[in-house]
């Protein structure tokens, strides 16, 4: 169990940062932040409409190379682990959005007809009719 410290013992803490410290260390998070838009941004586009499909392209690729430089920073800097971790994950979301594009951009016209299908719905009935016109319009070998 942990022991309370003393009440003459001194605590431990970290030293103080330094000003180009700090400015690092700023840095980092504020491209953390553009990061994590972007990586959002291109998911809530394509939600929105695929006919934004170059839109979401470019916000993923966006994403790709922020979470890259982010890693190359935390590599050479070890600042915030915190960075790390979120910067793997929106990493493996965007690696994901890629797949997503180039699915969406080898299939373009049935998925932009069924999402058109499917935002005009208004019953489940209405939408499972949406989803067996996409099966029928997709390939025979992916269905």
């Amino acid at each position: 169990m942990n022991t309370p410290p003393e009440p003459g013992a001194p605590l431990r803490s970290k030293p103080p940062l330094s000003d180009a410290a700090k400015a690092s260390l700023a840095r980092t998070h504020t491209l953390f932040r553009i990061f994590v838009l972007t990586v959002l941004g291109a998911f809530f586009v394509y939600q929105l409409d695929v006919s934004h499909l170059w839109l979401t392209a470019l916000l993923a690729a966006a994403g790709l190379v922020l979470g890259v430089v982010l890693l190359i920073r935390w590599a050479r800097l070890k600042e915030s682990r915190l960075v790390l971790v979120g910067t793997i994950s929106g990493l493996v979301v965007s690696v994901l959005m890629v797949l997503i594009i180039l699915v969406s951009a080898v299939f373009f016209e049935p998925v932009r007809a069924y999402q058109d299908c499917s935002r005009q719905a208004l019953t489940e009935q209405a939408l499972s009719t949406c989803r067996v016109q996409l099966e029928r319009s997709l390939p025979t070998q992916l269905r």
